[in-house]
């Protein structure tokens, strides 16, 4: 029996699930953030990380962290929560992490850039959206 492979619209649908569940605070502030699906990062971004490799490059958020902004600062594009759909497939094939789990564990890590959070209270936050 053969699965069926997540289209990019499965990932948006999945990727609005998490959050959705997360908790008021932090699902408020996340109404700003676009939401991308690409199948891959382009060089601007793999850049951006120092990274060089398309294939290892699975979510990227590209803006200014809440923390970092000031009612002060020049109006600029929103931030965006960019989702590489071919990476993340491959990571679910070579890991065997399905897919709902692994699209949330990647929105929160992005999300968590947004405020600015450690690895730790990202981990705090993915528990927090719970499953």
């Amino acid at each position: 029996m053969s699965r069926e492979v997540p289209s990019p619209l499965d990932f948006e649908r999945a990727a609005r699930r998490v959050i959705a569940r997360l908790p008021p605070e932090f699902r408020e502030p996340l109404a700003e953030v676009v939401l991308r699906i690409e199948e891959f990062a382009d060089d601007e971004q793999l850049a951006s990380v120092g990274m060089g490799d398309r294939w290892d490059l699975s979510g990227l958020y590209e803006g200014v962290p809440l923390p970092d902004q000031s009612v002060w600062d020049t109006p600029r594009m929103p931030p965006v929560i960019s989702l590489f759909r071919q990476p993340l497939l491959r990571e679910m094939e070579e890991t065997g992490v399905g897919f709902d789990e692994l699209v949330r564990h990647v929105v929160i890590h992005e999300a968590g850039h947004h405020f600015g959070f450690s690895d730790e209270d990202m981990h705090a936050l993915e528990d927090a959206a719970g499953d």
